[in-house]
Formats: C-alpha cells, structure tokens, sequence
C-alpha cells in the first residue's frame, strides 16, 4: 500500500494548476514570465488574483486529497502520499519533470495529516508575507518551523517526513536564497 499511496500522490501531485489555469484563461506560458515557475506566486506576476488563488487552492488540494486517499491505510500511508504529491509537484512527469517549488502542495499535505500544523505554517507564512513581503521568505521560514511544530503535536514520524520535504522545499529555493541574500528577490505582487 505504500507504494501505491506514492504512486498515487506522484500522480496527482504532477497536475500543473498553475499552467493548465492560466492557458484555460487565454494568458500567456506562465513558465515565460517571472520565475518561470508554474506556482500561485508565478500565477500572481501576471496580475491575475483569481488565477493565483485557483492556482493555490489546486496546488493545495491536490496534496490533501492525495494525502486522504493514503490515509485509509495508516500514518505511514499517509505519509507516502504526502511524499508523493509532493514530489509530483517538483518533478511533474507531464512537464518533463520540471515543476514548482512545492509550498502550496507542501501545506495541502500538511492540512491533511495534522491541521493544527498546516493553522501554524499558514500563520507564519502570512505573518512573514505581510511583513517582508517575500513569498520565498515566508515559505522557508513556515517550513523550517513545520517538523517542531509537528515534534510538539507528538507526531514524530511525520516530524521526520517533513524534515525531508522542508529540506526539499529549500533546495529548490536556492535561487530565491540567493537573491533574497542579495537584496534582488522579487516582492508578492510585483509584476514581471
């Protein structure tokens, strides 16, 4: 069952919302502007708020509902299908393996296997966004705190579990790390 809930989660976390929302609404290859990425903040540069939020809310519930799904079969079936939606995410087979970073998909699959994490990453997220107004900031500061946070509800396997998908979530921010640290990171909301 294992490897059945990661099958599954890959799958459904391969969905790229972002760009099938975007080509649905007639604007153009959101993988041609910005980032190039094809997550919410992306979605966000092309001045499209409803495209953003669909674009989050579809990240989002793909990793809940893969993690829903798994979950019929225990913590560690659950687990796997986080892992795998996740993975999906970043490494999507129907766009040649090359995803999103993972923060909205990160947090659907946190809501799903313990809410009070996924109310306490959503917390810091926006408490990060609202001051700094850096999407990468927020999203490495939230998941940096995700396995405490999940150490403090008594749940140390799935602590483990997000110790590796925050360290992917990082990986692939290096090179917001690294505008962020030369003062060149693009703000939430700025176009381009």
């Amino acid at each position: 069952m294992l490897f059945f809930a990661l099958v599954v989660g890959y799958l459904l976390g391969s969905i790229p919302f972002g760009l099938v929302l975007t080509r649905l609404a007639g604007t153009q290859d959101i993988r041609t502007i910005g980032s190039g990425n094809i997550g919410a903040t992306n979605v966000l540069r092309t001045g499209r708020k409803g495209l953003a939020a669909a674009t989050l809310l579809g990240d989002a519930l793909k990793g809940t509902v893969a993690v829903l799904i798994a979950a019929r079969w225990g913590e560690p079936a659950a687990l796997a299908g986080a892992i795998g939606a996740f993975t999906g995410h970043l490494f999507p087979v129907w766009l040649g393996f090359k995803g999103g970073k993972g923060v909205a998909t990160f947090l659907g699959t946190l809501f799903a296997v313990a809410w009070p994490a996924g109310l306490a990453f959503a917390g810091l997220w926006l408490g990060c966004a609202v001051l700094f107004r850096y999407s990468s900031l927020a999203a490495l500061v939230a998941s940096a705190a995700t396995p405490l946070v999940l150490l403090a509800l008594g749940r140390p396997q799935a602590a483990l579990v997000y110790v590796a998908l925050a360290a992917a979530l990082w990986w692939m921010h290096r090179a917001n790390i690294a505008r962020l640290r030369a003062g060149t990171e693009g703000r939430i909301g700025q176009k381009g």
